[in-house]
């Protein structure tokens, strides 16, 4: 099949001025010269300008598409494969574009007229979340989807941050209230998934604008933590003795960070389906066993005073995502491990 400049130009919607262009650049030589002289397109031309129009559809200038197509060519359906993870892009940001106007649209038929500053930082904060979490996973997080929930959490680190300036403690009741609801807000806005926990922290680190936006300062994070630890050594406080507790009083929180690495790691391994036996889960256990050890001590009758605690005070787990499947699968690994080791 061979086309003259304007037929091509019809069938491929370019103008006639383009592909004069493509020739004078080198990037789309005819192949064929007719009898009169006319410039002739051949398969391979057409073959050639559809792997054009599909780089520069991604965003490559015609330089850079000429570099790409100088080298090894990749085969036709790879180039359309790419386009077509282009577009599949471009409709989920169109589709996140249609659901943030649905949600505004719906607070507005609701008689609720949000500030713009307040709406401009809400999607701030929602365009923040798209550059570590993929479409399908911000489908699933609540920090996104749900609309009350953002307001929900700048009032609770309002209310934090006037305890911390009119010099509250972490040891007052109605701050270790605070913590333990601030927890209860994390298991909420992440959804229960330790996973997307990591995910929002590493946004805070990585960038400040959040923790400008959000109000959650390093000093107040501490605060938080510190009041947490508090609240949480008080209810351990119900089924220890004195002895007990002053080991936990020095050993607890001290790998808080650590947890939420290794539950988020133990909840993909059940998620993969790896049995307790598989070597992976049981050095997960282990690892378990460590940490827990670190402020448990090694007295099995301290251990089951502690197992009773986190049986009967749900704030002891609340925003952890540790529940009585993974508790279980944990157990099973850690048995196994020992069976092995012996």
């Amino acid at each position: 099949m061979l086309l003259t400049v304007g037929e091509l130009a019809r069938r491929c919607g370019l103008t006639v001025r383009t592909l004069h262009h493509y020739d004078a650049i080198g990037l789309l030589k005819p192949s064929v010269r007719s009898a009169a002289g006319y410039r002739l397109y051949d398969r391979a031309n057409i073959e050639r300008l559809h792997r054009i129009q599909a780089l520069h559809q991604l965003g490559l200038s015609l330089t850079a598409i000429g570099d790409a197509l100088s080298g090894p060519q990749a085969p036709l359906p790879e180039v359309i494969d790419r386009q077509l993870a282009h577009l599949d892009r471009e409709l989920a940001k169109t589709a996140l574009l249609r659901e943030r106007l649905l949600r505004l649209r719906t607070q507005l038929e609701a008689g609720q007229s949000p500030d713009l500053a307040d709406w401009l930082d809400t999607l701030e904060t929602m365009t923040m979340y798209e550059k570590y979490f993929s479409p399908d996973e911000l489908k699933t997080l609540p920090l996104h989807t749900d609309p009350d929930v953002l307001p929900d959490w700048k009032a609770l680190v309002m209310a934090v941050q006037a305890a911390m300036d009119r010099g509250a403690t972490a040891h007052d009741a109605d701050v270790q209230l605070l913590a333990l609801r601030w927890m209860t807000m994390i298991q909420r806005g992440t959804g229960n998934n330790p996973a997307f926990l990591l995910r929002l922290r590493a946004i805070n680190e990585q960038e400040p604008a959040m923790r400008e936006r959000s109000g959650i300062t390093r000093e107040l994070e501490r605060f938080v933590e510190q009041a947490l630890i508090a609240a949480r050594l008080s209810i351990f406080a119900r089924y220890l003795d004195a002895r007990e507790m002053e080991r936990m009083q020095l050993h607890y929180g001290a790998q808080m960070h650590a947890w939420p690495v290794l539950i988020a790691e133990l909840r993909n391994a059940m998620a993969d389906e790896l049995p307790p036996a598989h070597p992976h889960v049981q050095a997960k256990a282990r690892r378990w066993m460590e940490l827990f050890r670190a402020y448990a001590g090694d007295d099995p009758v301290t251990h089951a005073r502690i197992r009773e605690a986190y049986a009967k005070e749900p704030e002891l787990r609340s925003g952890s995502a540790v529940d009585d499947a993974l508790l279980a699968y944990v157990r099973s690994a850690w048995a196994s491990a020992q069976t092995a080791a012996h």
